[in-house]
């Protein structure tokens, strides 16, 4: 039985999946957070959160690294940690620094602070070759519009360190660009409390489908798990209205986005004890990298993965956080594909009523979790405001797209918000 300390986490799916695959794989954990309470708000009503499932809740200033560090060490000292682990990308970079303070397995801190740095990133990619979209980094208003008009109208602008696609935006102008830039400089800390850096990452509008490579990388050597299509809407946002697993492109596509995907992780050092989530935009001119993401996939992508192929992305980065050989074996599970689609509310006020009926008796649906009337709702600009999702799975082919989101067009027309 090993020892794992969860340094944070996100409080979605990947808050139940991470401690089921640390006890399903027969080992323990010690939970480190900043903010208990967040995890408390989060458990649905009656039920105890999952991470309270641990041998040990700790609490401490996980924000701080100066004081996190010996803190840290003080408590590998009693406990006996095997490796260390979060879900939450915040955190990412702290749970590298303090494997390597610890001298416990992991990535490079340098590898996985570049990777959740999109204009680090950028850079890094962008030097060793691998294509990505013309960009520019800048923190002044007048060096960003000089930097907008040279790679041109439309374009997107980024925030160099949130997730979720927050404050992603696509601008046609530079009056719009105006309003990106001042909603992001009104945005000083993120979800966590941690102090934004005031970059500013513009980028050349990519065209074409997207899709995101998974992949394990263990002892020097990057497996690709599969490619996984995905839907992107609420324009100027890019919001993820689903995913399907595997990709329906052509092969050549898919190989050659494997391939981009492979190249971005070499760039970037991340070969060695990490799941990643790189995605890939296959423009008319070839894959360019959209970001890459050092922890396994969010929005339920690996249950995706899981129930098409057996493999269980969660329990593979807690064998690769402990050193430990992950088990990659496909297993024959019945389906041939896995979609899941999201609920994105188009407007804001109180959900007063959403008809689940259309879920009754509907073939092949895997799970479906949805709102309950009475939350208040947001019109989405991001990934963090949806109302629900349904997952459905295809016995035969690569149907489960198309069922998913009939789905989804029946239930929005029973939902209603006033």
């Amino acid at each position: 039985m090993a020892h794992l300390l969860v340094v944070e986490s996100w409080v979605g799916s990947m808050s139940r999946l991470l401690p089921r695959a640390v006890r399903e794989g027969g080992h323990e954990f010690t939970f480190l957070t900043r903010d208990l309470h967040h995890y408390l708000r989060s458990a649905p009503e009656g039920t105890a959160h999952p991470l309270l499932g641990a041998r040990n809740v700790i609490t401490a200033d996980t924000n701080d690294l100066d004081t996190l560090l010996p803190e840290v060490e003080r408590l590998h000292a009693v406990f006996g940690f095997d490796g260390v682990i979060s879900s939450c990308d915040y955190y990412l970079p702290t749970v590298a620094r303090i494997a390597g303070h610890l001298g416990l397995p992991g990535p490079g801190p340098e590898a996985v602070q570049n990777a959740c740095r999109k204009d680090a990133t950028r850079r890094v990619l962008t030097d060793a070759g691998v294509p990505g979209p013309r960009f520019a980094v800048h923190e002044e208003w007048a060096d960003l519009a000089r930097a907008a008009r040279e790679i041109g109208y439309p374009l997107v602008v980024k925030p160099v360190d949130l997730c979720a696609g927050m404050y992603v935006r696509r601008v046609d102008d530079e009056s719009e660009l105006a309003a990106a830039v001042s909603a992001l400089t009104d945005f000083p800390l993120n979800a966590r409390g941690q102090r934004r850096a005031p970059s500013v990452l513009l980028e050349e509008l990519l065209t074409g489908p997207e899709v995101s490579v998974e992949t394990v990388s263990y002892a020097g050597a990057v497996h690709v798990v599969g490619v996984t299509d995905k839907s992107i809407g609420g324009a100027p946002a890019f919001i993820e209205t689903g995913h399907m697993f595997p990709a329906d492109p052509s092969s050549a596509d898919a190989d050659t986005a494997e391939q981009t995907a492979l190249g971005a992780l070499k760039a970037l050092g991340l070969t060695d004890g990490v799941v990643a989530h790189t995605e890939i935009k296959l423009t008319p001119d070839g894959p360019r990298v959209v970001e890459v993401n050092p922890r396994p996939a969010g929005n339920r992508i690996t249950e995706l993965i899981r129930h098409v192929t057996g493999i269980d992305l969660a329990a593979a980065a807690v064998e690769v956080a402990l050193g430990l050989a992950p088990d990659l074996t496909r297993r024959e599970t019945g389906l041939r594909s896995a979609a899941v689609g999201f609920l994105v509310p188009q407007v804001s006020g109180t959900l007063d009523a959403l008809d689940d009926s259309p879920l009754r008796g509907a073939d092949g649906v895997l799970e479906a979790r949805l709102a309950e009337p009475g939350r208040p709702v947001r019109s989405a600009g991001s990934n963090n405001e949806y109302l629900g999702h349904v997952m459905v799975g295809d016995p035969h082919g690569q149907g489960a797209r198309a069922q998913v989101e009939a789905l989804l067009r029946e239930l929005s027309a029973g939902l209603v918000i006033r």
